[in-house]
């Protein structure tokens, strides 16, 4: 039998015609070795399934209620074989042939190395603030090929910058040993079960790794409300799961707004707009940048909300109940 050495998972609700994009761009990779790709959809409404099918790539399907973000990826990775398990989202296409081969070669740079992750860019459309800001925060994690451990135990307990730092992943764009998978699953969380499973495995004492020629195309431009919504449930699970408070001030998070809003007004100035297309994409984004910390604030604060209220402003929470994945 050939070994397979990775396995590309991928999870998919409505895909649309980027996911054509995406299993075309993974199947065009150039490894030395066989991998494989499984996708498992979750009751999409569109032709995801067939066009998947057709590509000649495996495509399991589960109802929309057995969704869960930590456990629909163990169960793409119960149903694989590969040595490293690649995960990737429906609209996270890679950026080169040699994204797979990369990714693999990083998770694999040591043997203490439990997992990897590569950087994204903003496609090709997105918002001029969106391509600005995914390349100032992978630019964070260095230019090259970097493993990283916890090495300074007071330093984690004290430093929330370097803790979340050290436990950073995506798994719109990583990869899992599965020797270290068998032993820590993603956690069945609500959201961020990524960095949940990274703070698990670093406190475990094995490496992380930053894989900076592993690279997708992978962006949203969310609108005022989303924008909002995204933010709550991300300032939400860090508390839960991470005991952070991320802005737990009204003045505080008024002044982030503000400051983040002038930054994207340099940005916009950068990227050549001028008189009222740079007013009018300024002032966009300065609502965009109050919906964020607006977000971050409640999200905080979540356990002093109304249920009524949780329901409304939780984006992940709505996408469950319609089943999306």
């Amino acid at each position: 039998m050939t070994h397979v050495r990775a396995s590309v998972l991928i999870p998919v609700k409505n895909g649309g015609p980027l996911l054509g994009e995406v299993i075309d761009a993974i199947l065009q990779q150039q490894t030395p070795w066989p991998f494989e790709v499984i996708v498992v959809d979750s009751g999409s409404k569109d032709d995801s399934v067939a066009l998947v099918r057709t590509k000649g790539v495996r495509c399991e399907e589960i109802s929309p209620q057995e969704f869960g973000h930590g456990r629909t990826r163990n169960y793409l990775a119960s149903l694989s074989v590969g040595e490293f398990l690649v995960f990737i989202t429906q609209d996270a296409k890679p950026a080169t042939t040699d994204w797979l081969y990369n990714m693999v070669k990083g998770c694999d740079a040591e043997p203490a190395v439990a997992g990897a992750f590569g950087p994204h860019r903003a496609h090709p459309e997105a918002r001029h603030v969106t391509h600005c800001e995914l390349s100032q925060h992978f630019a964070g994690f260095g230019c090259e090929l970097a493993v990283v451990r916890l090495d300074d135990r007071a330093r984690f307990a004290a430093d929330v910058g370097y803790r979340q730092w050290l436990h950073f992943f995506s798994s719109n764009n990583a990869c899992i040993r599965r020797s270290v998978w068998q032993q820590i699953p993603l956690p069945e969380v609500a959201f961020a079960e990524d960095q949940t499973w990274a703070l698990r495995a670093i406190e475990a004492g094995y490496a992380k790794a930053f894989v900076p020629d592993a690279v997708v195309y992978h962006s949203h431009d969310f609108g005022i409300w989303e924008t909002l919504q995204r933010n709550f449930d991300e300032a939400r699970s860090f508390n839960l799961y991470f005991g952070y408070r991320i802005q737990d001030n009204l003045v505080q998070a008024i002044k982030s707004g503000l400051y983040l809003a002038r930054r994207d007004l340099g940005w916009l100035r950068d990227g050549g707009l001028r008189g009222r297309r740079l007013l009018k994409n300024a002032a966009y984004m300065g609502f965009i940048e109050m919906a964020r910390v607006a977000g971050q604030y409640l999200g905080t604060r979540h356990d002093q909300l109304p249920s009524w209220l949780l329901r409304s402003v939780s984006r992940d929470e709505q996408l469950q109940r319609v089943g999306a994945g």
